[in-house]
This record gives C-alpha cells, structure tokens and sequence, in this order.
C-alpha cells in the first residue's frame, strides 16, 4: 500500500484520540502504520530532499489541520486532544475534511493572493500554475506554524507572555539601540502596566505595553482597553499597546479607533503570531528553497545560430 496523504490521516487519528486522552505525535506512528499497512520501508521512506520521513510528517500536516479546524487541542506542544467538536464530527466521518476545508476559509487561512491581488482558495488549486501551488504551501505552512505559535504562548504562563510581547517589540525595531530598552513591570501592583519601551536614552518618550494570555475564544470588550487607558492616564504617557493571543470584540475596535490624545494600538492573536514569525522571535529557519529562471542579461547578449533556427523550420 502507498503513503497516505494527510487527508486520509485525519479521520484514523481522530479515531485514535477519540479511545485516548491525549497522544504524543511520535505516538501515532505505530497504530497508524499498522492501520494503513505500510512496510518497514515504507514507514522509513523519506522526501528528496533530506527533509525527514514522508509518513511522519504528514501525520504532522493532518493533526494540524484538525487542530486549525478546531477538532483537537494541543494540551502542550507536541500532544494532541480531541475536542467536543472533534467527537461530533466523528459521528459523521465523511463530512471531516469538508468541514476543515470550510472551517479554513472561514478564517481566510487558506486563501492565497496570486501577484496581481487575485484571491484563490483550496477549491482552485488544480487551476493553479506552479509558482501559485508553492505560494499557497507556503501559505498553508504558515498558518500552520501560526497556530503552533499561540498553541505554545498558552502552554506558558502569563509572566511569560509578558516577556515576549516586550521582546517582540524590541525586535519591531521599538527601543532602537537603547541598552535595556525594554522593562516587564513588576507582577504585582503592575497598575495595569505589564511592560515598558523606552524610545529614548533619558526616557522621555515610553510605550507600555497590556499583555492578556487569554484562549482564543475570548474575546477582549471595551472595559478592558478602558481600563488600560485609565492605566495610560497615570503614567503620563500617551501610547499603548494592547497585545493579546485572543481576539478583540466590535466595541472594543470602535472604541480604540475613537480615542484621541491616545494612540491605542491593538494586537490581536492572528497578527501577533504573524509578527513573532515575521521577525524571528524564538524561530529558525528550518529551509530554504531556491528557484532560479534564466538571466536574460546573459544569454541574450550571445549570438543566435540563426542556420540552426532555419532547419528547425524546414
């Protein structure tokens, strides 16, 4: 029997998480070999490129996407849980990768941008060209390291999270070259003030910084941007930065677009996962593909073999 592609990993895996509490992803490797019947070298078999086993990684891909879609949790990096959405899913188990698919786009996390700004989804990925193929795996890669990010902030504890929002911002560039630029406040009394910025040497101008580790399902109201505000008020200071791994409702937007005096910026889980990939924090580059085309300013100074072009034609 060939590999499975993860699309068929996704319902067995569930099947499995479905009979234990939670599973390590080295763990799925046996009973899912046995249940697809793959050989020893089969199992073993890896990519061209060197970039480790087939079968393990789409494992990899297939509980990513059943965690992206919501029907497993990772309790810590590297474990896997089902979720009650997960168990109701199972009870119609032809309907898995359709609802993944649509649970996807809701969240545009499968939707790609060709280069002239024509949006594309999965259901038109036979119509694309090559290039446009390896632009939506690289955005699929994305998204999926997107959520492994949040899903690690979260297994971390808040004093944590508040370090990183302050190293984040250092590496945006926030501080400049100002030695300790960055302060996280102290954990009690804080006045609602997590951390600092100093923009300048004699900390004239400063930053500070809300930090909310809170699930993605929760959603930050007015009250809280409120609060900070007021937090704002007492330090003299007019610029804030809101940073939080959930979402942020109606009103809380509305309200933030309409302080003045106040420059309140927001960030969202989404975006925050976005920035800590976008510059680097506490990630590496794992590889780098190179595509190259031919230098036209190479070739087309060489002269043609015209005879040659002529018996072509002939």
């Amino acid at each position: 029997m060939s590999i499975p592609i993860h699309h068929e990993i996704r319902k067995p895996a569930l099947e499995l998480l479905k009979n234990n509490d939670v599973i390590k992803l080295k763990e799925f490797e046996q009973p899912l070999s046995k249940l697809f019947n793959l050989a020893q070298d089969e199992l073993s078999e890896m990519y061209d490129s060197g970039n480790g086993p087939i079968f393990y990684d789409r494992i990899s891909w297939a509980l990513s996407y059943l965690n992206m879609a919501g029907l497993v949790q990772k309790p810590k990096r590297g474990y896997y849980q089902i979720t009650p959405q997960g168990l109701e899913i199972l009870k119609t188990p032809n309907k898995i990768n359709d609802y993944i698919n649509k649970e996807l786009q809701n969240k545009s996390q499968t939707q790609i941008k060709h280069e002239n700004n024509i949006q594309l989804t999965k259901e038109d990925i036979k119509e694309l060209t090559p290039n446009e193929k390896i632009y939506s795996a690289f955005e699929d890669i994305k998204a999926s390291t997107y959520s492994d990010i949040i899903d690690t902030i979260l297994s971390k504890t808040p004093r944590e999270f508040e370090k990183i929002v302050v190293s984040l911002l250092q590496k945006m560039g926030y501080g400049g070259e100002i030695e300790n630029s960055g302060e996280v406040t102290q954990y009690s009394n804080d006045k609602g003030i997590d951390g600092i910025i100093k923009e300048d040497v004699l900390g004239f101008g400063r930053i500070h910084i809300q930090a909310k580790r809170y699930k993605r399902e929760n959603r930050i109201g007015r009250e809280d941007l409120n609060k900070f505000v007021g937090a704002l008020a007492g330090t003299q200071s007019n610029k804030g930065v809101f940073i939080t791994t959930s979402s942020f409702n109606k009103n809380a937007l509305e309200y933030a677009n309409s302080l003045t005096g106040v420059t309140l910026v927001l960030i969202d889980g989404e975006k925050l996962a976005q920035y800590i990939y976008e510059y680097s924090l506490g990630m590496q580059t794992e590889q780098i593909i190179e595509i190259k085309k031919l230098d036209s300013d190479y070739w087309d100074v060489m002269e043609d073999d015209l005879s040659n072009a002529v018996k072509d034609k002939e």
